[in-house]
Parts: C-alpha cells; sequence; structure tokens
C-alpha cells in the first residue's frame, strides 16, 4: 500500500472519530432560559430556532444631546404589524415592541421582521395574564415560554420584560435577567380605538418618554404617520427603548407605568 493511501486512511479515520465523539458528548450548554439568563437544570428546547436576524444597524442619536423618544407597541404581531412595519421604516423611526408569546407562534414573520428592521423586541408574557395574580412559577413559565417562541422564530431572546397591565410581583421582577420597560405616556389607543384621540394623546410626549400603544388596532396604525409626522416636526429622534435608557439594569423597571388623568 502507498504512503499516500496510508495518509488517507488515516485522515478519514481521525475524522470519523471526532465526529462521533462530538455526537456522542454531554449537552454542557444551559438554555439561556426566560428574560435571557439561565435556569438551573434546564436545557436547550428541541425545537430548531431560526438563525439569528440581519439586522439593519442606522446611525444612533446621542439622547443626551438631542430629543429622543421610544414609541412602543404591545400585544403584537398582529394583522396590522407589516403594515405599522412599512410606515415606521417610511419616517426612519426606530422602536419596541413588546410581544405576546402565542402571537409571536401564528406570526413568526413577523417578529423577524422588526428585529430585521432596526426595531427592538421585549417579552409580554405569553397569554397576557395580570402575573400578580399567578404564582412565581406560572409568571416565570409565562416569560420562560414567550422567551423559546421568540427565540425559535429569530434566532434571538427578547432584551426587555414588560409585564401586562405594568403589574409584577417583586419577587419575580428581581429575578429578571433583563430591564423592566414601563411606560411615561399611555395613549389608551387600546380603550378609546379612536384615530383622532390617540394622537391627542401623543401631545403630552416630551424628551425621553416611553409611549404605550398598540399594533393589534387599525385606528393606532391610522395615528402613527401623524404622530411620527408631529414630533419629527419638534426635532425628536425616534429611539428604540434601550436606546433611550442608555444601560438599562437587569430587573429594574423604567417608566412609571401608571394611566394618565382624564382630560376635560
Amino acid at each position: 500500500m502507498s504512503s499516500r493511501s496510508v495518509a488517507c486512511r488515516l485522515l478519514a479515520a481521525l475524522t470519523l472519530t471526532a465526529t462521533l465523539a462530538s455526537c456522542g458528548a454531554p449537552l454542557s450548554e444551559k438554555w439561556t432560559g426566560y428574560a435571557g439568563g439561565p435556569i438551573a437544570g434546564s436545557q436547550a428546547p428541541s425545537n430548531p430556532e431560526a438563525s439569528p436576524v440581519e439586522k439593519a444597524e442606522p446611525k444612533r442619536p446621542n439622547c443626551a444631546k438631542v430629543k429622543c423618544v421610544a414609541l412602543t407597541f404591545d400585544d403584537g404581531p398582529g394583522s396590522y404589524t407589516e403594515s405599522l412595519l412599512d410606515v415606521l421604516d417610511e419616517h426612519d423611526a426606530r422602536a419596541t415592541f413588546f410581544l405576546i408569546g402565542k402571537n409571536v407562534s401564528k406570526n413568526p414573520g413577523s417578529a423577524r421582521d422588526e428585529l430585521a428592521r432596526g426595531h427592538e423586541i421585549g417579552n409580554h408574557t405569553y397569554s397576557h395574564q395580570d402575573l400578580t395574580k399567578l404564582s412565581v412559577a406560572a409568571g416565570e413559565r409565562e416569560l420562560r415560554k414567550t422567551d423559546e417562541a421568540i427565540k425559535k422564530a429569530t434566532g434571538e431572546s427578547s432584551t426587555l420584560v414588560r409585564p401586562p397591565y405594568g403589574a409584577m410581583p417583586k419577587n419575580l421582577k428581581k429575578s429578571l435577567k433583563v430591564p423592566v420597560a414601563l411606560w411615561s405616556v399611555d395613549t389608551l389607543d387600546w380603550q378609546t380605538r379612536d384615530t383622532k384621540k390617540t394622537i391627542r394623546a401623543a401631545e403630552d410626549i416630551k424628551p425621553g418618554s416611553i409611549v404605550l400603544m398598540h399594533d393589534i388596532h387599525a385606528s393606532t396604525i391610522e395615528a402613527v404617520p401623524k404622530i411620527l409626522e408631529d414630533l419629527a416636526a419638534k426635532d425628536y429622534h425616534f429611539v428604540t427603548v434601550t436606546e433611550l435608557i442608555g444601560n438599562p439594569k437587569p430587573g429594574i423597571g423604567y417608566g412609571t407605568g401608571q394611566a394618565p388623568k382624564a382630560k376635560g
């Protein structure tokens, strides 16, 4: 047998050995878990995940020097989400979307598209339950299932948590591995379902505001172009929540989360 044949057979044997060793290796990498942090004893989900999204990377403004606002949209993705993404693109605006896990499972393409277009994604629980009325274990499950759905759809974990109704038990909040993003301006779009009233509510926006809206209502989508135009005329920059805050801390809440007082 020639020396070349021996070398080829040796290389093939080494390659096969390495492959078998890799297949038989124990699973040592823990699943990142709900809200981006490891959970003791858990393993990676068996469901295949999407490869990480290639994100748009626009130039980010310095919110310490210019007027910035973070527009946020809850409860999607839904049938109006893609239309909203088009509107945001037209105005060079970035936003943050707080997603319901079961809606991500129904509309994975929209969740992926949100990231691809340069927006931020947050966890809004799997079924929009009041976390203060659940056990800690049940609350963790709501968040974990949502993060699993987001990871499967986009290849990435959520970077923020927004509890439904702005309500979260202190012990659950302390266990989070990501910041809690509430809001400082509530448009009440979910309640009024009125485009003009949503636009009017946005008049309360100030530099540094985190604005609560919902991308599951047609009236909200119709209001957004006017809101963007009015704010752009006042030299506002549209950023994500993380960009607005700068360096948000895990388990810390940002924004008051309070409903506005009724206007006369």
